[in-house]
């Protein structure tokens, strides 16, 4: 015998039904005789519409053993070609140094070993969460901060939502900086929409002019001009509008925090803390600190 044709008697492309796929054929059996179904065909012909049903198998290629599918999409994943990515707009590259890796998001130690009786995950996540609220809360300036919502966008319209129900402006309008993240805007636009909220958009240095429940700023702006924004928040206050600022996590390590300037919310992305932009995604969630 070949050496090709003994290593083909140790295929193991056909495992994977026997191993993950449900009943075997004497359970199937018992289960349509319960139902008065003589076979699998019967029961799917009662129960799926003629109208959805393919009108024949779907082309599926040959089973494939665990090690050749991770062949074949380590060779798909070589496709890719990585560029350098200039879009900026809250997304960017990073680097997490190897020391961080292997001491921390690499070992167990720090999400498991929290009692010698229960050693799950829970208990270490809720250590994690609560050192990733406290540093935010330093970084921002706030007095409290959830952990956590789904991206910068996202948490931009619970901020909206919070100055409404938090502020005692009667206005039912929204005011968001034309230098906030395009993204962001769509989705505070479109979350607006459905609560029947106004949105103006508009030069942040316009806000006091506007008589709006709440307002979001970007900090810094989407194109990365940093401003303090001590005045403008002072001003909005004063006309009863409740502040958000959309802030970069990162360089509130070097920049004044929102909460020292009189920000009533910051939210932002974590993604900038070695979260890698991953062709388009998934990202780090976002936070939203308020002041109490």
């Amino acid at each position: 015998m070949t050496d090709t044709r003994l290593l083909d008697s140790l295929d193991v492309d056909g495992e994977f039904i026997a191993r993950h796929n449900g009943p075997k054929l004497q359970e199937q059996n018992e289960m349509l005789k319960a139902i008065n179904a003589t076979s699998l065909e019967h029961l799917i012909e009662e129960t799926v519409p003629a109208g959805i049903r393919l009108p024949k198998p779907m082309q599926l290629d040959p089973a494939s053993s665990e090690n050749n599918m991770l062949a074949k999409l380590k060779e798909i994943a070589s496709k890719n070609v990585i560029k350098r990515s200039f879009i900026g707009q809250g997304y960017y590259g990073t680097h997490t140094p190897n020391v961080i890796l292997r001491n921390v998001l690499e070992n167990p130690g720090w999400y498991t070993a929290y009692t010698p009786y229960q050693p799950e995950i829970s208990q270490g996540r809720l250590e994690s969460l609560l050192n990733f609220q406290q540093m935010v809360m330093d970084l921002t300036g706030m007095e409290l901060s959830n952990a956590s919502l789904l991206d910068e966008a996202t948490a931009a319209a619970e901020a909206m939502t919070l100055c409404k129900r938090g502020g005692k402006s009667k206005s039912n309008t929204y005011f968001v900086a034309d230098d906030v993240h395009p993204q962001t805007i769509d989705v505070v636009k479109t979350r607006a929409e459905f609560f029947g909220f106004d949105v103006v958009v508009a030069a942040a240095d316009t806000l006091p002019e506007h008589d709006v429940f709440g307002a979001l700023l970007q900090y810094p702006g989407t194109t990365g001009e940093v401003k303090d924004l001590s005045a403008l928040i002072t001003a909005a206050q004063a006309n009863k509008t409740l502040v958000a600022v959309a802030a970069d996590l990162l360089s509130l390590t070097v920049l004044k925090a929102p909460g020292e300037m009189g920000a009533d919310v910051v939210i932002g992305s974590a993604q900038r803390f070695g979260v890698p932009m991953g062709f388009g995604g998934p990202h780090a969630a976002s936070w939203q600190p308020v002041t109490s």
